[in-house]
């Protein structure tokens, strides 16, 4: 797949979070796809699809834009902001009803027949936590 086919796909499986349909991502995936966290640890892909469908559960209007994306090779990477109305519980919070807001990077890289086989996530949940007066100490 050429970087912007890889980009293309990759713009799609943000149109699904939109959507509310997790399942829309995971389509994109392969079947041996890693995925890791911020300290760069794997993390099995069940594990992951549960806490997308628990994000929609704790913000069902969640909305992703993608402020950008850059593809190079078999490489994605988006800088992308999330939106979102807090409706259910969320990390111990019960519903406030806030708008929330919070970013994060993602890198996907994709194989010729345009799954993703590895993808990296960097959250930055500082202005949710703020929204929800739940920003840690030392923070």
């Amino acid at each position: 797949m050429s970087p912007a086919e890889n980009k293309r796909r990759a713009l799609e499986m943000v149109a699904a979070w939109n959507r509310g349909e997790p399942e829309g991502v995971i389509a994109f995936w392969a079947p041996d796809a890693v995925h890791y966290d911020e300290d760069g640890r794997p993390m099995p892909a069940d594990v992951i699809a549960d806490i997308m469908r628990g994000s929609l559960k704790s913000f069902p209007d969640l909305h992703l834009e993608a402020k950008s994306i850059v593809a190079e090779g078999d490489r994605v990477m988006l800088r992308i902001t999330v939106t979102a109305t807090h409706r259910g519980d969320f990390m111990g919070v019960p519903a406030t009803g806030e708008r929330v807001t919070w970013h994060y990077l993602e890198e996907l890289r994709f194989n010729d027949r345009g799954e993703v086989v590895e993808h990296w996530d960097v959250m930055n949940f500082s202005p949710l936590y703020r929204a929800l007066g739940r920003v840690p100490e030392g923070l």
